[in-house]
């Protein structure tokens, strides 16, 4: 880099000091945001305390209800709670009898960092925030039904149900609100699976809500824990997703505080951890929907606050059962796929499989439809992931090699004809020129069959492959603690060098992979740099070319900073990538003789130098592009005369 650059680069930092200082808010603007400011926190008080005074209101006519014999819910305001526990191979969840609410899952087959099953929630969970929504600090994973009743409102968070019919698999969770009047929650736990279903059935109620009485409405909040070791990278892959009927998925930001009133119907809810979710589906459909999402902060050992307010259809008379079905499991493509013909059928395919984020319509068919299948088969050879990405790789490099030689070849072409160049450089010196020089270089490459966007088309083709890994990857949940070398766990960063304190903006580790990848990446771009061809342009651009490089090196120096917090196994993957492609670039430059090359092109010319048909569109459309051009400059000058 010389002295200019060095000047221009100083000159930019000076504008955007500058920038800044002359940009700041003076003290009139900095005293009315702090009155703006201090209105919101003002409104937010006056609202909480609305709040928790219809909070206490509330409270005063539950008890008020607990102790009035007389009342319909005098039974289910009394009571202690108990649970009832249902299991099979893969799943365990606890269901209360306060609220008849399942409160707890934990999965079988899956561990978290301290080696025990995996809890996606429990009773316990709670975290202290501000909230206006509740009535004290404390907020529980709860899932409520509320139906507004002629004399009493029935609200399931305060009620006491009585289990019967109990078994291994399944239990009713009975209501009782009078004589031979009960609402019954029936669980049931479809064996070898993580679904669980629940049926919603009244029986005898009809004269104890209005006749309009068509909906149950529903609450459904859940704090989601923090189940991996990198808080920042699994926060990534952390949301409120949801599904809307005939639709595809959307979800809430994974980045802030986020929320939405969905009006079309809703199939199914999922509260997603990067390889773990929660999905209520609705039978008949959620409406009215409300989200929101909550980002928490790290250090408590929870990701988000999630919650949804919604209605299902409901029929007061008990003739049609309110169905629902929950999904507590695995992000697995494959067990997410049979999931929904376990609760949909056949004819209901509810893609909870979408519930993996796979990229954009043609990343996501690459990964869909390619690298899923190719991971999954070399998968079950049995062999440790470090060799499984190793060999899928050594793969895809090879199907992309046909591209990468075609791009080699297009730029050594373009690499012999530079004598060619260099003599149409010195033919036209002069800036005036430029448009000659840049017009005979054109015709040149015309006439030797090369072409300056040659290389570009088949590495824009490999450019998809590449973005697919990076959306496949973090959500590969089989690299989940599997170590490899020295990387404990593939699906998040491995810190083999670490400190205590986080310094920005490197955290508080070093990932060697992600190290060793932007080495290799540093080593890619000098071979790449040697790669590029001289344009034959003025010396302007090739300052801006030299630029250009330079800043071609400062990018993995870039990518360290970000992709150090990024799953080793996402990092390794790349650091092999860029290895392969060091050694196919080195290995090229040996097999592609230029003069060989040249002495080919030479041939093409002699050939087709009297049938300029053999010509490439795109250079005879360039030649015919300057050529207008050059007379539009002639006639401008002729007026200006």
């Amino acid at each position: 880099m010389d002295k200019n650059n060095l000047i221009g680069f100083g000159l930019i930092g000076l504008v955007l000091v500058a920038f800044v200082y002359f940009n700041q808010p003076d003290p009139q603007q900095i005293e009315a945001q702090k009155r703006y400011q201090d209105s919101i926190t003002a409104v937010m008080q006056q609202q909480e305390a609305a709040a928790r005074e219809a909070a206490l209101k509330e409270a005063e006519k539950a008890e008020a209800q607990s102790k009035d014999s007389t009342s319909m819910l005098f039974n289910a305001l009394n009571g202690e709670e108990k649970f009832v526990t249902l299991s099979n191979n893969n799943l365990s969840v606890r269901i209360s009898t306060l609220g008849g609410r399942i409160c707890s899952a934990t999965l079988a087959d899956y561990k978290n960092q301290e080696g025990a099953p995996v809890t996606l929630f429990n009773e316990e969970d709670y975290i202290s925030v501000r909230n206006a929504r509740r009535n004290d600090d404390k907020i529980f994973n709860q899932l409520y039904f509320t139906l507004d009743g002629k004399q009493e409102n029935i609200d399931t968070r305060k009620l006491y149900f009585t289990p019967i019919a109990q078994t291994d698999s399944s239990v009713t969770m009975r209501l009782n609100l009078g004589a031979d009047k009960h609402i019954d929650f029936i669980y049931n736990m479809l064996p070898e699976s993580y679904v669980v279903d629940l049926s919603i059935e009244a029986h005898n109620i009809e004269n104890l809500l209005p006749t309009a009485t068509k909906h149950i409405n529903i609450v459904w909040d859940q704090i989601l824990r923090q189940q991996e070791k990198g808080f920042s990278f699994e926060q990534r892959y952390t949301s409120l997703t949801y599904k809307p009927l005939d639709e595809d998925t959307d979800y809430l930001s994974e980045y802030g505080d986020d929320s939405e009133n969905i009006e079309e119907p809703v199939q199914w809810i999922a509260f997603k951890n990067q390889f773990f979710s929660c999905i209520m589906v609705a039978k008949d459909n959620f409406d009215d929907v409300t989200v929101k999402s909550d980002t928490l902060h790290e250090g408590k050992g929870y990701l988000k606050n999630c919650s949804a307010d919604m209605t299902a259809p409901f029929d007061p008379s008990g003739k049609v059962a309110t169905d629902f079905s929950f999904y507590f499991g695995p992000n697995k493509f494959s067990i997410l796929k049979e999931s929904n013909e376990l609760i949909g059928g056949e004819d209901n395919d509810l893609q909870l499989q979408k519930l993996i984020y796979f990229g954009w319509p043609i990343v996501r068919w690459i990964n869909r439809f390619f690298i899923m299948y190719l991971f999954d088969w070399l998968t079950g050879w049995g062999l440790s992931m470090g060799l499984v990405l190793l060999l899928l790789t050594i793969i895809v490099k090879t199907i992309v090699y046909p591209f990468t030689y075609k791009s080699y070849v297009s730029s050594a072409k373009m690499r012999a004809l530079k004598p060619y160049i260099d003599a149409i450089n010195a033919k036209y010196p002069k800036q005036e020129d430029a448009m000659k020089k840049q017009q005979e270089i054109m015709m040149l490459y015309s006439k030797y069959g090369a072409s300056p966007m040659g290389g570009c088309l088949p590495m824009l083709i490999q450019m998809p492959v590449f973005i697919a890994m990076f959306n496949f990857v973090p959500n590969a949940i089989e690299l989940r603690q599997q170590s490899f070398l020295w990387a404990n766990d593939l699906s998040t960063y491995d810190d083999i060098i670490s400190w205590g304190t986080s310094i920005w903006p490197i955290g508080n580790h070093i990932s060697i992979f992600c190290l060793l990848f932007c080495v290799v990446q540093i080593a890619n771009t000098y071979y790449t740099s040697k790669m590029q061809p001289s344009m034959g342009g003025s010396p302007e651009q090739e300052q801006q070319m030299k630029i250009m490089r330079w800043m071609m090196y400062l990018m993995p120096v870039v990518f360290f900073f970000i992709f150090n917090d990024y799953s080793s196994g996402l990092n390794y993957y790349y650091f092999l990538s860029t290895l392969i492609s060091v050694g196919i670039f080195i290995y090229l430059r040996y097999k592609v003789n230029e003069d060989d090359l040249l002495k080919k092109m030479e041939t093409y010319y002699e050939k087709n130098k009297n049938n300029p048909t053999k010509r490439t569109n795109f250079m005879a459309n360039l030649e015919a592009m300057q050529k207008e051009l050059e007379r539009r400059n002639e006639e401008l000058k002729k007026n200006n005369k």
